[in-house]
């Protein structure tokens, strides 16, 4: 896929003492802000980096240890230390990699998946308390800043190559399936939204009408990856449905190239303009909406999903 240009980063020379200073200034209040000061997250018994440990673990299968030690940064000998201390609690399973056996494959036990995911549920209330202390408004800002911050800071190198193409048979199990599985991990969503998901792609295939609507699915490797729904509004609203990027294909441009393939493809069939609903706690899609000209005109608060959430409609002319 074709990639936008950036401007070339500045010398380490050239930074100036006081982007310094406010970068540094900023770690540190951001740190005493999430009370992480102390390396333990809220009030759980797990430092830092043992909870990201669990957050690897639980979205990820059978990872070897060597693998999170390298994604997180981690020393090997503190890592050691953790998974020993998670093996005692009888957290995880490990298990001699085939190909190496002095290297372990880890997975969490069933006491593992409910520790992590109460510990889950338990920063997200703590993180809702801090929004639920701004406005509507203030919290948006807030959340696109942070998104700003990650999508300027993430290193990219040499992306994997991506495709896009039309779906076709078995694909509308495989979104129903990946959609329901990652809202259910990341946000705890309920089966409720499966269903929701399942409803969408059956009234999709009955209904499909070529010269109206749409779906393309994002591949790596002949792998699918992700996933986006052009359907029918009305004559001359086009909806974006169902934008899904997996976790291991994030960071390389995919979700961006979606919801433009999308439009597109709305301007193909006539449409003058776009809508979609999201939901606020869905920072990094709304971001990508956000730079492909969506504009903000509705939110409102609703329980969905086994959660309260704040829904929002954006719109966009074609």
């Amino acid at each position: 896929m074709p990639s936008s240009s950036s401007p070339l980063p500045l010398a380490i020379e050239q930074v100036a003492d006081d982007r310094i200073a406010a970068v540094r200034a900023f770690n540190r209040f951001y740190t005493r802000k999430l009370g992480v000061l102390d390396q333990h997250l809220g009030k759980s018994p797990f430092s830092l980096s043992e909870a990201r440990v669990l957050y690897e673990l639980a979205h990820r299968d059978e990872l070897a240890a060597k693998e999170i030690g390298i994604e997180l940064g981690l020393d090997p000998g503190y890592l050691s230390r953790i998974v020993q201390s998670f093996d005692e609690k009888g957290l995880i399973t490990r298990r001699p990699l085939p190909a190496d056996r002095r290297q372990y494959q880890l997975s969490l036990t069933a006491k593992g998946r409910q520790t992590y995911a109460k510990l889950n549920l338990s920063s997200q209330n703590e993180v809702a308390a801090m929004l639920a202390q701004l406005s509507a408004s203030d919290a948006t800002r807030l959340t696109q800043a942070m998104a700003t911050i990650e999508a300027l800071l993430e290193r990219r190198t040499q992306p994997a190559a991506f495709m896009l193409r039309s779906h076709r048979v078995g694909d509308m199990g495989w979104v129903i399936s990946k959609q329901a599985a990652a809202y259910a991990a990341d946000y705890n969503w309920d089966i409720s939204y499966e269903a929701l998901v399942a409803e969408i792609c059956a009234q999709f295939i009955k209904n499909y009408d070529a010269a109206r609507e749409h779906c393309w699915i994002a591949e790596v490797g002949g792998e699918p990856v992700g996933s986006i729904f052009l359907v029918k509004a009305t004559d001359e609203i086009a909806k974006l449905r169902l934008l899904q990027v997996e976790k291991k294909a994030r960071g390389l441009g995919v979700g961006r190239a979606l919801v433009e393939q999308c439009l597109q493809g709305a301007r193909e069939r006539g449409y003058g303009k776009m809508t979609l609903w999201t939901q606020s706690i869905l920072v990094a899609a709304r971001g990508i909406y956000q730079s492909a000209g969506f504009k903000l005109v509705k939110q409102e608060k609703h329980h969905s999903f086994g959660a309260d959430l704040v829904g929002e409609t954006w719109e966009r002319d074609l």
